[in-house]
């Protein structure tokens, strides 16, 4: 079988209408007996080609349903671009009818450089379902109403990172009266908008046209929308689109003849195969020209082939340059490819243009993933427990972070955790977070790592945390509801948790004012200052340096007109301890802009001399 020649010219072009005729297409094995029934039809299809089945029904077919079938059971087929409820069955519509009011004048945010976004990764139902004023709590729509709008804009973020919006497998969008939760990792249909984030799932037009919607009032807000993507495994093996339509094709096994785990879910899909390859080429592609989105996460990228991300990152750039690609860096088990050719961290060198996420900037700040009791940088000097965390090895790491995760003269590679080797070339390869939606979020942790912890001393080490991650010279990344001081209840995994573990508690906004306005300013600081975005290794090689400091105390200087910064030269200083500290720091007059969790970019008073002073749990900012 040569499946390469059809994987190049096949486009997975499974329906195409027209008002005379639907042209229905499938890649399937050549002894298959394959047919497509449309409404109450069955019509055989014929083979045209090496594992290329094709089938033209006459007549207007629009709005009808359909499904193939290979002798596995009906499915809509891999590619499906309109579903009904629960994703059953494909449609046939005329895509162009779905689009919004000015939906050609749509166009992608200005974004000259990855280090100049602020990704803000939201999940719908938990954004906006207990927003008093939400008139689509839980849905699409809710991201184009103003309250939602206005909060995204004051805070500053300028790139929205949603959870898998796809059609997934384990809410019933029969039953959509009930509360239903999950974070949505569990593909059926990756091309097709999630149903129960429409008003209406049973109306196919419905999920792609307030999915537009959503897009289209986020970039007149300015604000990029990322899509995350999960294209290393399906929801099951038998029922999935997938095996239905060419039986174990898309998977990989391994030697032994068993399905290959490295997606944690009970497969993995196969990206190395010409037509997987392509099916993830095709559906990024699609997403960008249909749904206009401006960026993916690849969810588990380090299970795909390394080759197949470089193929994907070529795509886009003769698209549009700017589309920001990034994902994680591992796997959740063996994969049944060696690790020197998948997407890793390790092996983001050979991968020009795609970020991945920084474990060791996260874990050096809060402490390690495997046992949320142990304590990070941050509460390291105030708990008894410090496990594998151990003083220079924290601090290394998160100056391995500040700096981007790239080569630096002052970054001890062999003292940093997980990484004994720079693997960012750019600093706009490493995405800087200390708590995202998977694990506790970032109160959570600090609570169950250090015991007895105060409110106090919570929010000083929760806006400690985010002066690192902000400061970064990676692009920064928050989990949604950091700003409101979030909690899950100290639920770990709430990935099918209720919506009183997950949804964001918007009373914070007045019970904790402080802790906002912190966010706000720390973001438009980095917004207004290039000195801490500066993109490229050789400019932060240059114009970052790293001060001498106390332990558990870390401190670096901006130099030089940093980034054509207005300002000469920023000092950072940084104390996750229980006292005050003293920094020595390049004599001079100097203007403080952020202290004990106040930043006031006019000045918050100024400083002569040689030496600062830090306070507890706390950050320092200031220029000269």
């Amino acid at each position: 079988m040569t499946v390469l020649a059809t994987a190049q010219d096949f486009h997975f072009d499974e329906m195409t209408y027209s008002p005379e005729q639907t042209v229905f297409k499938l890649f399937a094995p050549n002894d298959a007996k394959c047919y497509v029934k449309v409404g109450k039809k069955k019509v055989k299809m014929t083979k045209m080609g090496d594992c290329l089945w094709t089938a033209t029904v006459k007549g207007n077919l629009l709005g009808q349903p359909y499904v193939f079938n290979t002798g596995h059971g009906d499915t809509p087929g891999v590619f499906a671009k309109a579903v009904g409820t629960n994703g059953k069955e494909g449609y046939i519509l005329d895509l162009a009818t779905t689009n919004p009011v000015g939906w050609e004048n749509d166009e992608h945010p200005l974004c000259k450089s990855p280090a100049d976004l602020v990704v803000y990764e939201m999940h719908h139902r938990d954004f906006s379902i207990a927003r008093k004023e939400a008139k689509y709590p839980g849905k699409f729509l809710a991201l184009t109403e103003p309250w939602a709008i206005n909060h995204l804009k004051a805070l500053g973020v300028n790139a929205i990172h949603i959870l898998p919006s796809y059609d997934y497998g384990s809410v019933d969008e029969t039953c959509l009266d009930q509360p239903q939760y999950n974070w949505g990792y569990d593909p059926v249909n990756y091309n097709v908008p999630e149903g129960g984030y429409s008003t209406d799932p049973s109306k196919p037009e419905v999920r792609i046209r307030e999915f537009k919607q959503m897009v289209q009032a986020l970039h007149k807000a300015g604000i990029r929308v990322i899509l995350d993507v999960v294209y290393n495994h399906t929801y099951d093996i038998d029922h999935s689109n997938f095996q239905r339509t060419y039986p174990d094709y898309y998977y990989r096994k391994t030697a032994d003849g068993a399905y290959s785990n490295g997606s944690g879910c009970g497969n993995e899909t196969a990206s190395e195969k010409p037509m997987m390859r392509k099916f993830m080429m095709e559906s990024v592609k699609y997403w960008i020209n249909e749904y206009h989105i401006d960026g993916f996460r690849f969810d588990l990228m380090g299970c795909h082939d390394k080759e197949t991300m470089n193929q994907i990152r070529q795509m886009v750039n003769e698209i549009d340059p700017t589309i920001f690609i990034y994902g994680e860096g591992w796997s959740a088990g063996a994969c049944a490819l060696p690790n020197e050719k998948l997407g890793m961290k390790a092996n983001i060198p050979q991968m020009p243009g795609i970020a991945a996420f920084s474990d060791e900037i996260r874990d050096a700040l809060r402490g390690p993933f495997s046992d949320d009791t142990i304590s990070g940088w941050l509460g390291r000097l105030n708990t008894g427990k410090s496990g594998q965390f151990a003083g220079d090895v924290e601090v290394e790491s998160l100056k391995f972070g500040l700096v981007g995760c790239i080569q630096h003269p002052q970054v001890n590679m062999k003292k940093v955790n997980y990484s004994k080797e720079p693997w960012a070339t750019e600093p706009t390869q490493m995405m800087s977070y200390v708590s995202c939606h998977d694990d506790m979020c970032l109160v959570d942790r600090l609570k169950a790592s250090i015991p007895n912890i105060t409110t106090d001393e919570l929010i000083r080490l929760d806006l400690l945390a985010q002066t690192a991650v902000f400061t970064s010279q990676g692009v920064p990344f928050m989990l949604s509801g950091e700003e409101l001081l979030r909690t899950k209840k100290g639920v770990h995994n709430s990935f099918e948790s209720p919506d009183s573990i997950n949804q964001l508690d918007w009373e914070n906004l007045r019970t904790y004012p402080q802790v906002f306005n912190y966010y706000q300013r720390l973001i438009r600081l980095r917004k207004n200052h290039p000195a801490f975005r500066l993109g490229n290794a050789d400019l932060v090689r240059k114009h970052m340096e790293f001060l001498d400091a106390p332990q558990a105390v870390v401190a670096f200087r901006l130099k030089n007109y940093a980034g054509r910064d207005d300002w000469r030269d920023i000092i950072v200083v940084l104390n996750s301890t229980r006292k005050m500290q003293c920094v020595t720091i390049p004599k001079g007059s100097y203007t403080i802009v952020c202290r004990d969790g106040v930043i006031n970019e006019q000045g918050l008073g100024s400083v002569c001399g040689s030496e600062i002073s830090v306070g507890a749990q706390s950050a320092i900012i200031l220029h000269n």
